[in-house]
């Protein structure tokens, strides 16, 4: 199978002449391990290798001998190569010695033992639009933050097009599926999801169908700020919440896992009296996981759940930005305050400047978009936090221009880091 190269491929390359060693976190089937090996002379599979992760935890120098870099692959399958991967490079004193990647936090999480100074962490997400090659990429992000101007067609992207690429979602196994494949390829992923890795990674042995539920009342919340206690009262039976503490301990594991990434609040400073409110917004690390969690499909979402199919469309351009933000050393959050107003993404660059996007299904909420846009600017102190870099809405088609009052348009198939 030809590599398809990924975003993340520049950042390792830079920071493998840096550090020590790198981690790279992602959820399982990312392509993680198929990014690393384009790097590593050596490669010790602990996932499918018993021998290596009895020699891991007995000798573990065995391992870490030999020409570098050297790929551990899902090192948390014997989480005291963290302490010795540490020692190992403290002794060389050489750069890009080790790349670790991982698919869950371990239980006994021995990366609190810190390793500054040494480590350097990538997060890996699924395949953005313009790594699967559906988006033209005219649009960079970067230039964007550096003022640069933009007007560029889009693709000829419809409706339908856009439910189909959310139901296939980012997976880089399931590009060359067709959508029917991929939707029970995805189904298969949360019944493995539920059924074993959230047990391995929380080390608490749940009930599989009860973390099916929890994971189909997130899909159902998807792009809200859904409390633990609506989501226990929807994971329950016959009108009876589910046991609070459960709950955290499913959403907690989900996390460990990696399958759900929620969006953190923006704190600015405001010169309205509003009060800013702190919970994060919930998606998935990518939306197909949802649409496989509800067993929609495309022709559902657009004739019966169009409500829901905008959701999940945020969800697909929140997991791009965050792709393409983090190329340029940025984060992705959002805003909301008391009085109600509120922005899908607010990005904050490397370099401290920030940017404001609303995301909006159809062309008919651009208006919509631009005028929420605007309102929460006017709340924030700029003499504080200096002005946005740029607004936009983000769509699922069309042309990517600048309106009048200065705030872009930027239909999904258009961006790139």
């Amino acid at each position: 199978m030809k590599y398809t190269p990924r975003v993340i491929d520049n950042e390792l390359d830079e920071l493998l002449k840096i550090v020590p060693f790198v981690v790279i976190e992602g959820p399982k089937a990312v392509g993680k391990t198929l990014s690393a090996i384009q790097r590593a002379k050596k490669v010790v599979r602990l996932d499918i290798d018993e021998n290596a992760r009895q020699i891991a935890a007995i000798s573990p120098e065995v391992l870490l001998a030999g020409e570098t870099p050297i790929l551990l692959d899902e090192w948390q399958l014997v989480p005291e190569l963290w302490g010795r991967v540490k020692v190992e490079s403290d002794l060389r004193q050489l750069k890009g010695q080790f790349i670790l990647t991982g698919s869950s936090k371990p239980v006994e999480d021995k990366t609190r033992d810190s390793a500054a100074g040494r480590v350097a962490r990538l997060k890996m997400r699924p395949m953005s639009l313009f790594e699967s090659g559906e988006s033209n990429g005219a649009i960079s992000l970067k230039a964007l933050f550096e003022g640069t101007a933009v007007a560029s067609l889009g693709p000829d992207m419809t409706i339908t097009n856009v439910a189909e690429l959310i139901c296939k979602g980012g997976w880089p196994s399931n590009q060359m599926l067709t959508l029917e494949q991929s939707r029970k390829t995805m189904k298969a992923y949360i019944d493995e999801l539920a059924a074993f890795d959230v047990q391995a990674a929380s080390g608490i042995a749940y009930n599989a169908s009860n973390v099916k539920r929890a994971i189909q009342s997130l899909a159902r919340n998807v792009g809200t700020r859904a409390a633990e206690t609506t989501i226990a009262k929807d994971t329950g039976l016959e009108g009876a919440p589910l046991d609070r503490k459960a709950t955290s301990g499913y959403l907690e594991a989900l996390e460990r896992v990696m399958v759900t990434e929620n969006n953190p609040p923006w704190v600015p400073n405001l010169r309205s009296p509003a009060r800013l409110i702190n919970a994060s917004v919930r998606y998935f690390v990518d939306p197909s996981i949802a649409v496989a969690a509800l067993g929609a499909t495309p022709k559902i979402l657009i004739n019966n759940q169009l409500n829901l199919l905008g959701f999940l469309f945020e969800n697909l351009a929140v997991r791009d930005l965050r792709i393409y933000a983090q190329a340029m050393g940025g984060l992705v959050m959002q805003y909301r305050d008391s009085s109600g107003s509120e922005v899908d993404v607010i990005i904050e660059s490397g370099n401290g400047s920030w940017a404001a996007i609303e995301i909006k299904l159809g062309d008919a909420f651009i208006d919509q978009g631009a005028e929420s846009l605007k309102k929460v600017k006017n709340k924030i102190d700029l003499n504080l936090a200096g002005e946005p870099a740029f607004m936009a809405v983000v769509t699922a088609s069309g042309s990517a221009y600048q309106r009048r009052d200065g705030i872009f348009v930027l239909p999904i198939g258009t961006l790139r880091p």
